[in-house]
């Protein structure tokens, strides 16, 4: 099993993905969640200037902030600068659309998104609809080497549902997962191998493991002020999708552990009053996955922290690990929290289990 680093784009995320390159990571993946960090393709542009073999990807990229022919343009663009260490990460998003109280993208234009962005990149004349009408659009001068579309890049989909892992198996790509259970991670691969046989597709899929935690010391509680910083956003994620939900107006809030529910309901009340009342979005999204709010720490619990988060001794987490690398995962990826980058030394020695 390979090891990668998952970050909130910093515009000086170059220091990380070096750090990263230097322990021995394969990955560094950033973050497009325009409202909350840096931009990933200046990130990774600066991180390909000053690594030379680790692989530089987009986890994920939301296809609604650009049009596809810029997407295909900045990947050629960064492929010129870390030719072969480019992966194109996407996904229907989550964190990044939230930010703006919107949901997912639908697959279908998530679909098409696709397509265009891989055809320009293959060097075809795509029709497409760019401003409400049906243009056709190419990459008119690769030629001159301003961009590298010769270098081949790696797709990879970050699919939940059926129909997106469908896709994902259709399209040959790589699979991105966020979870924070072992089990019913291992049971998303099953179902994700399922959809690969069905399209027809030899062998077994790419799968990549995205998960938060703290690695935590003999005796050290999972609400220690060290696994609040590091694991803490993760269990807020849980606060947050409540909040959305009720929000929303949706009736019910989503199945979770009765252990939580107290926590959860107690936030989602708290949400309530979030100003401004027709934007609700803009607090309740305020650091996610990147640090808990004053106001939402008494919710963040260590109980939601050992569910939601991968927050344990090492040996707990070797052993975890091991479960995911056995069930079939390729990479496992964890991402560093904005102020915790020493953090990624603790994860070098889990990675050091595995060589």
């Amino acid at each position: 099993m390979e090891f990668g680093i998952a970050m909130p784009t910093d515009a000086e995320s170059w220091r990380l993905a070096e750090r990263a390159e230097e322990l021995g990571f394969r990955s560094a993946w950033f973050y497009d969640t325009q409202m909350l960090s840096a931009d990933c393709f200046v990130a990774m542009g600066a991180a390909a200037m000053r690594t030379k073999r680790i692989r530089l990807g987009t986890g994920v990229l939301i296809p609604s902030n650009r049009i596809a022919a810029v997407t295909a343009n900045a990947f050629a663009t960064l492929n010129k600068l870390a030719p072969g260490r480019v992966d194109m990460g996407l996904g229907t998003g989550f964190t990044g659309r939230r930010a703006m109280g919107l949901g997912a993208m639908p697959l279908k234009e998530f679909s098409e998104y696709i397509r265009v962005m891989l055809g320009l990149l293959a060097g075809e004349t795509i029709e497409t609809m760019v401003e409400g009408q049906q243009r056709k659009i190419r990459l008119l001068n690769p030629e001159l080497g301003l961009i590298d579309t010769r270098t081949p890049m790696r797709l990879h989909l970050a699919a939940a549902g059926p129909r997106a892992r469908a896709l994902t198996a259709r399209l040959g790509a790589g699979w991105i997962n966020f979870f924070s259970d072992v089990p019913a991670a291992v049971a998303m691969l099953g179902e994700m191998r399922e959809a690969w046989q069905a399209a027809g597709q030899a062998g077994a899929p790419e799968a990549t493991a995205f998960v938060l935690g703290c690695v935590l010391e003999e005796g050290e509680p999972y609400d220690s002020p060290r696994a609040i910083a590091q694991a803490g956003p993760r269990a807020a994620v849980m606060l947050h999708r409540a909040a959305d939900e009720v929000l929303s107006g949706l009736q019910n809030i989503s199945p979770m552990p009765e252990s939580c529910r107290a926590a959860v309901e107690a936030y989602v009340e708290l949400a309530r009053s979030f100003e401004p009342k027709d934007a609700p979005w803009l607090e309740n999204h305020r650091g996610h996955l990147m640090f808990v709010k004053e106001e939402e720490r008494p919710f963040v619990t260590g109980e939601m922290i050992r569910l939601s988060s991968f927050t344990a001794t090492e040996a707990e987490l070797k052993r975890r690990i091991g479960d995911l690398r056995d069930a079939g995962y390729t990479e496992f990826t964890v991402q560093i929290v904005p102020g915790q980058e020493r953090a990624i030394e603790d994860w070098a020695r889990i990675k050091r289990a595995f060589a």
